[in-house]
């Protein structure tokens, strides 16, 4: 069975709205038969990467020198698949976050090439991770707020040497209305987002007319900005 691992960076965990597309994404990557294991970067005991000496490429490849809830986490990166990360946009990422995707160094293999005029690395043998997939939310109005977040991503695939295989995106995510009180547009999201999992898990991709429905436009750019500035 295809083996899917998420990291949910949101310090809201599973009561934010980063979670409720997290959630409606993964299902539908277990209809298509896809195990899933969703793990939240503010519960996990993750210090920041502070050796300054390289100590996994250098010293003992392959190992970190910090002992802590990362431990637990890389036997199951190493298995999976899919590498799902999950954030809300922040300036840019929330910290916990930040320190996941830094400690991942230790399995990345020390041998580096040049592809396409960058230095990139690549993920050691043990570690099956064929592709990375974003799930981000924004409060603001414009998918362009994901810029960042987005760039982290494919940068963090492209430097792996595996697939960036896509993002679902949600700006204004607070519009689709709180948990147990969704509108119908979060509804319709939702299930957007839900059908963007199943597609990747059964055509390796994801329709772009999916991803759309996914980030649309729920109100004007004029009408949100006025929202939040009513307060100022």
């Amino acid at each position: 069975m295809s083996k899917t691992v998420a990291i949910n960076g949101s310090p809201l965990m599973d009561k934010g709205y980063t979670a409720m597309v997290l959630t409606a994404f993964t299902g539908g990557l277990t209809d298509a038969g896809v195990d899933v294991e969703v793990f939240y970067a503010s519960k996990l005991k993750v210090k920041p990467c502070a050796c300054g000496e390289m100590y996994c490429w250098r010293i003992k490849p392959g190992e970190c020198c910090i002992r802590d809830d990362m431990d637990m986490l890389y036997p199951r990166l190493k298995e999976a698949d899919t590498l799902i990360l999950a954030t809300p946009v922040y300036i840019p990422l929330p910290g916990e976050m930040q320190n996941v995707i830094n400690r991942l160094c230790p399995i990345l293999n020390p041998l580096l090439e040049t592809r396409a005029g960058r230095t990139r690395a690549g993920f050691r043998d043990d570690v099956k991770i064929r592709r990375i997939v974003l799930v981000s939310t924004s409060g603001w109005w414009e998918k362009e707020n994901f810029g960042v977040v987005l760039h982290i991503a494919r940068e963090l695939a492209e430097t792996a040497g595996v697939e960036f295989a896509g993002a679902v995106l949600r700006p204004h995510a607070f519009l689709m209305g709180g948990k147990g009180d969704l509108t119908e547009d979060g509804k319709s999201v939702l299930d957007a987002a839900r059908k963007a999992g199943y597609e990747l898990a059964k055509e390796g991709t994801m329709a772009e007319a999916t991803l759309e429905a996914v980030s649309r436009p729920l109100i004007s750019e004029d009408e949100l900005r006025q929202m939040f500035n009513q307060g100022g």
